[in-house]
């Protein structure tokens, strides 16, 4: 005899399957704009923020997502910051197929056999102009109020999930954001590969830029500022800081460069 109110198995079970593909949505949506708020998830997905928590629950305890405290860039508002929720590796492996043992195995080899780090440097430079060509064409075709923008369409094509926005306060231009990262876990023992990168993000967008955090160090997201270039001038805007400006542009790019991959201080 079955008690009251006590549902058989089989129900049970299609009761999870069919959460599955909505509990997928609300994974990706945090896969392709970051880590989230219940409220941004219910607002792009079209659900009620009862909803979106109990498929949270579900992520969370299958170990796919993790709730972290928002971080606040600029000067911080009164009252505790809004929890978000962010993929944990376990679940960046679940949209990943990429074979990360093999590749930090021969970036090892590499730099055993061949010049230590130089030489993952010189391969993380050769890797990168090999991508490079497609989004030289997509930022020279873009005008250039657009080109981070146009940077940021190219780099979701190739899986990173990126987008392009303004930066907050006090800072004066973009920030672009990369969701997802192909070769987070590789790049964990090789910052060289995030140093190639945003070597390449300079020189495609003709100014110094500044990676500000990556996934492969613990942040939800790969953030690279892009000052605002004076179109009377063609060159960048100064920062409002105290330091000196005296460097040429190039030895920005460089220095940007050297902090690649790493999380600001």
């Amino acid at each position: 005899m079955k008690n009251v109110g006590e549902a058989p198995q089989e129900e049970l079970a299609a009761g999870l399957r069919s959460d599955r593909p909505t509990r997928n949505r609300v994974a990706r949506s945090i896969l392709d704009h970051g880590p989230s708020t219940v409220t941004e998830l219910a607002k792009r997905l079209g659900l009620t923020p009862a909803a979106v928590r109990r498929h949270l629950d579900g992520l969370l305890t299958d170990d796919v997502v993790e709730a972290r405290e928002q971080r606040v860039y600029g000067a911080r508002t009164r009252g505790r910051p809004a929890k978000v929720f962010a993929l944990t590796d376990c679940g960046r492996d679940a949209f990943d197929q990429s074979y990360d043992k093999l590749a930090a195995d021969a970036l090892t080899w590499i730099a055993e056999q061949h010049g230590g780090g130089e030489a993952v440097a010189a391969f993380a430079r050769a890797r990168i102009a090999a991508l490079a060509d497609a989004y030289r064409a997509a930022v020279d075709a873009a005008p250039p109020e657009q080109r981070t923008e146009a940077l940021a369409k190219a780099l979701s094509a190739d899986g990173y999930a990126a987008t392009a926005r303004s930066a907050p306060e006090p800072r004066t231009g973009e920030q672009l954001c990369q969701h997802h990262c192909p070769v987070a876990h590789v790049a964990e023992q090789f910052p060289q590969l995030c140093e190639a990168e945003t070597e390449l993000f300079a020189e495609l967008l003709g100014t110094h830029v500044q990676r500000l955090a990556t996934i492969a160090h613990g942040d939800g997201v790969c953030t690279t500022f892009i000052p605002k270039i004076s179109t009377a001038t063609g060159m960048s805007e100064p920062h409002t800081d105290t330091s000196d400006t005296s460097d040429t542009s190039e030895s920005h790019t460089h220095a940007s460069a050297r902090t690649a991959g790493r999380n600001p201080a």
